[in-house]
């Protein structure tokens, strides 16, 4: 069995009276794509958050590689190998495709923001290689605010593979995808799990959630409500009622946590 990369103990956040995220503890082994689903307002991007950086918790710990890394900036647990994608696409609309993809390079590289961006052959190489797995290649030097949403997504995972993660969060990729991008958008990141990369995916969309993921996570109210494999999910009868509602496994995503 693979050893464990990321655990996660008695994760908690509070925002005053609110607790957000309620004393919520997984792990993630290397190499496996670990999902996690649930109502809005379930807490899950906030858990995202603070994996990532991005928020403070207010209890509980996460270690990556047996290391403590809820005390880290983005920057920092960026470096220690953890990149993300966010569920409304993020990019740098009045650059390029590529020079979105730089940008991830220069980073993943350990040069810190302000530095001033590299093109170096090394760097610039990289953004290349990338652009060309998501199949971006010819639109490089398109400017990258018009591009079609799911384009925007797959540029999103080359500027976060670009930063050389050992794990790649993914906060609801397939939202707002038609049934043939869901499809194609599978087959990319069944890929970039073959580089040796884990994936950590928030998902509504439950055909791509199961075809995906080894384990899920079901959150509710910020706890956990079920911790599995994917075909024991639909069988549980507490995640059917408060999180499917009878809804079928083809369900379109829904709005931000």
């Amino acid at each position: 069995m693979a050893e464990v990369l990321l655990d996660a103990r008695g994760v908690t956040k509070r925002y005053g009276g609110l607790t957000a995220v309620d004393d919520v503890s997984f792990h993630v082994r290397q190499g496996e794509t670990f999902g996690i689903a649930g109502p809005n307002g379930a807490g899950k991007t906030t858990l995202f958050d603070i994996v990532t950086g991005m928020t403070r918790l207010s209890a509980g710990e996460i270690n990556l590689d047996g290391k403590p890394i809820h005390t880290k900036s983005v920057n920092e647990i960026c470096h220690r190998g953890i990149a993300r994608t966010f569920q409304l696409p993020s990019v740098f609309d009045t650059e390029t495709v590529l020079a979105n993809v730089v940008v991830g390079a220069h980073f993943g590289a350990g040069n810190p923001w302000w530095s001033g961006f590299r093109s170096d052959t090394r760097t610039l190489a990289r953004a290349e290689a990338e652009l060309d797995f998501v199949g971006l290649s010819d639109i490089a030097g398109d400017e990258a605010g018009p591009l079609a949403v799911f384009d925007k997504k797959r540029l999103m995972v080359a500027s976060a593979l670009a930063s050389a993660p050992s794990m790649l969060f993914l906060d609801e990729p397939f939202g707002g995808l038609t049934p043939a991008e869901v499809d194609e958008l599978v087959d990319l990141l069944r890929r970039v799990r073959e580089r040796g990369i884990t994936l950590v995916l928030i998902e509504h969309v439950m055909r791509a959630l199961m075809a995906l993921s080894d384990r899920v996570l079901i959150m509710n109210q910020g706890k956990t409500l079920f911790e599995g494999l994917p075909e024991e999910v639909l069988s549980h009868e507490e995640v059917m009622r408060v999180y499917l509602g009878g809804m079928a496994p083809t369900s379109k995503a829904k709005p931000h946590d």
